[in-house]
């Protein structure tokens, strides 16, 4: 798998201990340890580790999420596809508990496919999975409009749902996007 990481702007909080019998840590390691335990131990998310600089030294309020759980990753042009409708103003401001209504339904997705294909399908999903064929629906995660617009509903239920999952990069695309809209689709 390939090696990703997002920075974010949280506090360093802690470390795991080494599990009994694993060798002694590295100065750098210790250092590590030392500087992140203050927050409590449920303050560093899954997977979360804290950055270090370049002499081994803890950044100071930064961690890394590695984002390589699983094989759904973000979908970087259908991120991007996103920013660009919500700049032109293809947005709906919705209510949280919309999307079960305004979500497409099976119908208009296989419509939507027979008329514009599998890529364009895609543009609509901010994550993929990777072991899945990319000519089925499965291979498409996290759907935020309705072929047309931007739905805020769809939006915070994709970050709700990959936030629960632990899709920490799709997650923070879709919290991108919901700044962006709530913002009414200009990004300071």
């Amino acid at each position: 798998m390939d090696s990703e990481a997002v920075q974010l702007g949280l506090p360093i909080t802690r470390t795991a201990a080494p599990a009994e019998g694993m060798p002694a840590m590295s100065a750098a390691a210790d250092r590590c340890s030392r500087a992140t335990t203050a927050a409590g131990p449920d303050a560093l998310a899954p997977g979360a580790s804290v950055l270090m600089d370049g002499a081994g030294d803890p950044k100071e309020g930064t961690v890394s999420v590695n984002t390589n759980a699983g094989t759904v990753k973000l979908n970087r042009t259908a991120y991007e596809y996103a920013q660009e409708l919500i700049r032109a103003g293809h947005r709906v401001i919705d209510d949280r508990d919309a999307w079960s209504e305004h979500q497409p339904s099976a119908e208009q997705e296989n419509e939507f496919i027979a008329e514009h294909g599998w890529t364009a399908y895609g543009r609509w999903h901010l994550g993929v999975d990777r072991e899945q064929n990319r000519e089925t629906k499965g291979h498409y995660k996290f759907p935020y409009g309705d072929f047309r617009d931007v739905h805020r509903c769809g939006v915070l239920a994709a970050e709700s749902r990959a936030g629960q999952r632990d899709y920490r990069d799709i997650e923070l695309a879709a919290a991108h996007l919901h700044g962006m809209l709530d913002e009414g689709g200009e990004r300071a």
